[in-house]
């Protein structure tokens, strides 16, 4: 065809978009027009298609090859609007419309393939928030599975995530170092009354308090032989906390005449003190006036935090002092203070702050003593002692917690965005569910987590500093390690949060939505029963203030009444207590109390409860039995196998036409009985040439005896491998306690089919009406349907024109049997004698015969499928001829 082109079209010819072509470019363009019209592709391009396509998942680039044809003829024909070349013209251009037509094609498949490259990014993009909210899954219960197990293992990996992350937050160290520094001050004995500071009562207790086991705790100035320690061993409490800066004391006082007097008794008593309130607090100056002691310092000049005592709540200024860092320096000070009267009338809360570093597990222990002095005389102690943990990053655990933080953060931003793609679809709706409600406060309280947590990074690294560079000042970190306290707190709801929403995920099951199911059903009875509740216990905890809040300490307040009354329905209770405050009214009130509220109302509630639960579990027995997560394993496991059983009576196929493939014995077999055999096996051409290239390695469509012998020991080490993972599924679904499946070839291929499933398409996923790419095992399986398909229909058709031919037969038989008797009819007559009519008759009747005979006989070979009934047929006509015939004249004789 080049050549005949050339002669055509000796001189240089415009290309196909007007440019000039030279001789090299037209047989250039002929060489590549040649190339694109050979009949099969080369061995070692086949071969290359089987590698990239790794074995027997061929096929899979026919939709972009479709496609790129379409956009070819698309181009061409936008191309072909302005010049129509004629029949000439067509042939002289050929060779150069197929080059521009073949960089149309490059083109057009590098932009397919572009395309179809940024279709799948964005589609796994899309994939990965894709929930049950974001996907209508209510009509497809394996998908509603699939969904809730993919939602389900991404949030236990979440979890796992925040737990190692919390885990690293605390551990035992800390409880046991809290107990070592609280023991060591509330336990110390005074050296007179054998007192402590847990049984503080006067002021003067205090102050034995300040003057021994004060000094001693904060002061290690000696080893255990009496011998000094070094300068560099300062400092330290029990020689391995480090003291960071010094300690502080410092008080909250109120004014004289901050309360009224009555009248009866102003003439006698001339001061009156109140409760402690910011509004009373006493700024002057008092006593020696010389120094911070004795002057006021407000909260912002201390930089100071607050307090919550077991009285009320205290500020963060007053008259402080920083003691020194060593005890001979600091003792006189605290002797100072007592000789002259620095605790006084209005002296409502003493506080003694320090801080202390161990560097042997990396932990703070932030210490607060606070001594209070109520308007009733004597002292109420308290203490606070906070471990936390303020310098995260130090061992290699520490960098771990690290990476797992980083984790948690992308895990919020993921949720986050999940949140946000959900509450744009479904707007105010989406707040009417608990759960999603839930999910919003987990992803909140988070965020407010991981802001404190960058402020506390800072905020301790500037503090340290500080410190560093003025080792005497005081260092507070009262703040700091409330703050931390309270985020550890935080973090322990947003991990219970986190837990409880797992029933979020497992609620699919039937069991696991009986809790929800009977607390959502019993919610209306239950409010109900609790107002009613409330009412008498706020009722008897009204009356055990009144009766025992002046004697018995658990009925002191109305709150400490309210846990009262709770303990004693789990049956925490001191009755000889309450009988010992009132002899009459104790029993009486135990007695109607636990009456009326355990006996009678506590089982009032226990019968809703069980009358629910009895209801929810009655409507899920009789419920119709749903897709559950054990069905959906069943499935997968069953595709798995039907998957392998597939691949393997693939091989069994390959192996058959192997061995039968040579029909004349010659040790090569050719290319032409390799497909002829594979292709009556119904296997697909891209798949034969693929096989067959692949072990063609000289490339002469032809496979020798050495190159059979290697197709035969890769095929049956396939198999033997395809086999053992077979067992190895039957063993772990025996291991499982389920059923042996079925290998047959027939049962493998029905249950893989009946699995199979197809990815979402393009526009959001509906479900599998969508359109979506199939595995080249399944297309091979449809294919080979549809060649049976039709066979079939090819074999009924057959029939149904073989009925057609014989219906055609019928009615013209129909006809001539009509002819028939109208000539017989015609031809008989009255003057005829009787022996003359019955001859007659006869002869036409024999005649009749011949001809019917005669026709059969050209009708046989169409008829031959339907003849035994044709045959009867034949036989039965004359006698309904000459039955219509004795009906119509004196034939009765006939």
């Amino acid at each position: 065809m080049a050549s005949s082109r050339a002669r055509v079209s000796p001189s240089p010819r415009p290309g196909s978009s007007g440019t000039v072509l030279s001789r090299e470019d037209e047989l250039e363009m002929d060489k590549i027009t040649d190339e694109d019209h050979s009949p099969r592709p080369s061995s070692s391009a086949s071969r290359q298609a089987w590698n990239d396509n790794e074995g027997f998942d061929m096929g899979s680039e026919e939709p972009d090859m479709q496609e790129n044809y379409d956009e070819q003829e698309d181009d061409s024909s936008d191309d072909d609007g302005d010049h129509a070349p004629t029949a000439m013209e067509s042939e002289v251009y050929m060779g150069a419309d197929m080059k521009a037509m073949d960089i149309k094609t490059a083109r057009a498949k590098e932009d397919h393939a572009r395309a179809g490259f940024c279709r799948k990014v964005m589609r796994a993009i899309r994939s990965l928030w894709r929930t049950r909210q974001t996907d209508d899954t209510a009509q497809d219960k394996e998908l509603h599975v699939r969904t809730t197990l993919r939602e389900l293992i991404i949030y236990i990996v979440f979890l796992v995530i925040l737990c190692i992350m919390t885990f690293g937050m605390t551990n035992s160290t800390m409880y046991y170092y809290t107990k070592v520094m609280s023991e060591l001050f509330l336990d110390s004995q005074f050296p007179d009354t054998k007192n402590t500071f847990r049984g503080m009562t006067t002021a003067m207790d205090f102050w034995r308090f300040a003057e021994n086991p004060l000094m001693d705790g904060l002061y290690w100035e000696k080893w255990y032989n009496n011998e000094n320690v070094t300068e560099d061993e300062l400092g330290f409490i029990f020689y391995e906390n480090k003291m960071l800066g010094v300690p502080r004391l410092r008080q909250v006082k109120v004014t004289n005449e901050s309360c009224v007097v009555h009248t009866d008794f102003r003439d006698n008593i001339k001061q009156c003190y109140a409760f402690y309130s910011e509004s009373l607090e006493e700024r002057t100056p008092f006593g020696l006036k010389n120094g911070t002691a004795w002057e006021y310092s407000t909260e912002d000049e201390l930089d100071g935090s607050s307090h919550w005592g077991a009285l009320t709540h205290y500020g963060g200024g007053g008259y402080y002092l920083d003691l020194a860092k060593r005890r001979q320096e600091a003792l006189p000070q605290i002797l100072e203070l007592k000789e002259n009267l620095w605790l006084d009338r209005g002296t409502r809360a003493v506080f003694v702050d320090f801080t202390v570093y161990n560097a042997n597990i990396n932990l703070f222990c932030i210490v607060r003593l606070v001594v209070e002095f109520p308007p009733t005389g004597g002292v109420i102690p308290s203490s606070t002692f906070r471990t936390v943990k303020l310098l995260r990053y130090v061992t290699a655990m520490d960098y771990f917690i690290m990476a797992c933080e980083g984790i948690f953060v992308l895990f919020i931003l993921y949720y986050s965005v999940e949140e946000f793609l959900e509450i744009k679809k479904h707007r105010l709706s989406y707040f009417k569910s608990t759960w999603n409600c839930l999910d919003v406060i987990i992803i909140v309280v988070s965020v407010v987590c991981m802001c404190f947590h960058v402020y506390r990074t800072f905020t301790v690294d500037e503090m340290i500093e500080r410190l560093l560079a003025a080792p005497d000042m005081y260092a507070d970190f009262e703040f700091l390690g409330r703050w931390q306290s309270i985020f550890t707190n935080v973090t322990a709801i947003a991990v219970f949060l986190a837990w409880i929403k797992v029933f979020k995920y497992i609620s699919f099951n039937k069991t696991m939505t009986q809790l929800s199911s009977t607390l959502s059903r019993c919610a209306k009875d239950v409010g109900g029963f609790t107002i009613m509740f409330l009412i008498i216990f706020f009722a008897y905890a009204q009356l055990g203030y009144l009766i025992f809040g002046t004697q018995i300490k658990d009925f002191s307040s109305i709150g400490s009444c309210i846990f009262t009354l709770f303990r004693i329905v789990l049956g925490d209770f001191d009755f000889h207590e309450l009988e010992a405050a009132n002899r009459i009214l104790g029993p009486t009130f135990f007695m109607t109390y636990v009456f009326v509220v355990f006996f009678v109302l506590l089982n009032m509630f226990l019968a809703i409860i069980n009358d629910t639960y009895s209801e929810v579990k009655a409507d899920i027995a009789n419920q119709k039995s749903e897709f559950e997560i054990s069905d959906y394993f069943k499935k997968g496991y069953e595709k798995m196998v039907g998957k392998l059983n597939f691949k393997r009576d693939k091989i069994a196929d390959i192996q058959e036409a192997l061995a039968h493939a040579d029909a004349n014995a010659d040790q090569h077999l050719d290319f032409d009985e390799w497909r002829h055999e594979l292709k009556c096996r119904g296997h697909a051409d891209a798949e034969i040439e693929a096989v067959f290239a692949k072990y063609d390695v000289d490339g002469d469509r032809i496979l020798d005896a050495e190159e059979q012998m290697k197709m035969a020991a890769d095929l049956e080490g396939q198999k033997t491998e395809l086999n053992n993972q077979l067992a190895e599924l039957e063993e772990a679904q025996l291991a499982s306690g389920g059923n042996r499946p079925s290998t047959s070839r027939s049962r493998s291929r029905v249950s893989f089919n009946d699995s199979i499933e197809s990815d979402d398409d393009d526009e959001g996923g509906k479900g599998r009406r969508g359109g979506a790419a199939v595995s080249y095992e399944e297309f091979v399986v449809l294919s080979r349907r549809v060649d049976r398909m039709e066979h079939s229909i090819g074999s009924i058709v057959s029939k149904i024109d073989a009925v057609l031919v014989k219906l055609e037969a019928m009615e013209r038989a129909k006809v001539q049997r009509r002819e028939t008797m109208n000539k017989l009819l015609d031809s008989i007559t009255e003057d005829d004698g009787e022996s003359k009519k019955k001859s007659k008759m006869e002869n036409l009747v024999r005649e009749e015969f011949e001809r019917w005979g005669s026709d059969a006989s050209l009708h046989g070979g169409r008829a031959s499928v339907t003849s035994p009934r044709a045959g009867s047929a034949q036989r039965s006509r004359p006698t309904t001829s000459q039955s219509r015939l004795g009906d119509g004249g004196d034939t009765s004789n006939v």
